[in-house]
């Protein structure tokens, strides 16, 4: 069964909590080196890898009882929205790291520049705050293609900004606000499941 205001609301939180992330940060670093489209299909395709895993951590989580289920949810969407902060607060003391010149057309072959997307991208997230929260909202949802499709179609966002126009994205919209937004977005969803956990 699919849903198009689950995946629309995964979507929207998704983007919210990994626009701040490093995960844009990086793809925008390799696409000044590397021609953005190698780039981009590197970092889609280990994007799809974390969210088929998060997705079947969030089933397993679904076989726990309703109330322990819900508290397990608050708890990690807590624990989401505590990690946002720490990181705006990290952004706030100063980002480094001018990007380099984009190489010429001519360079590196496609699977070695998609290859080198995929890795550091599939290592950089793994246990990161957007699969953590992928599993999660498969947890609640009870709908695994909408929460897939959703989360999938945030994180392919985030990549295409980051490979397209991060920059200039940063320069009009500070990370520590889109951070304080995600992480005020996560903590209304862990007090609404402690609620429904209370309630039972």
């Amino acid at each position: 069964m699919f849903s198009l205001t689950v995946t629309a609301a995964v979507f929207g939180l998704i983007l919210l909590s990994e626009l701040p992330d490093k995960t844009a940060l990086a793809a925008l670093v390799l696409a000044t080196r590397y021609r953005a489209s190698y780039v981009f299909a590197g970092v889609a395709a280990a994007f799809l890898v974390h969210v088929c895993l998060a997705i079947a951590a969030g089933s397993a989580l679904r076989l726990l009882p309703g109330r322990p289920l819900q508290a397990v949810v608050a708890v990690l969407f807590i624990v989401g929205a505590l990690l946002l902060l720490r990181q705006s607060r990290k952004d706030e003391r100063g980002n480094g790291g001018e990007g380099e010149r984009a190489r010429e057309p001519g360079g590196p072959s496609f699977w070695r520049v998609a290859g080198s997307g995929f890795s550091l991208i599939l290592v950089a997230e793994f246990g990161d705050l957007s699969q953590i929260l992928t599993a999660n909202l498969a947890a609640r949802y009870h709908e695994p293609l909408s929460v897939g499709v959703g989360a999938v179609l945030a994180l392919w966002t985030v990549a295409a900004i980051g490979v397209l126009g991060g920059r200039a994205l940063l320069k009009r919209v500070p990370l520590r606000l889109i951070s304080r937004v995600a992480a005020g977005v996560m903590l209304v969803l862990a007090a609404f499941s402690l609620y429904e956990a209370i309630r039972g």
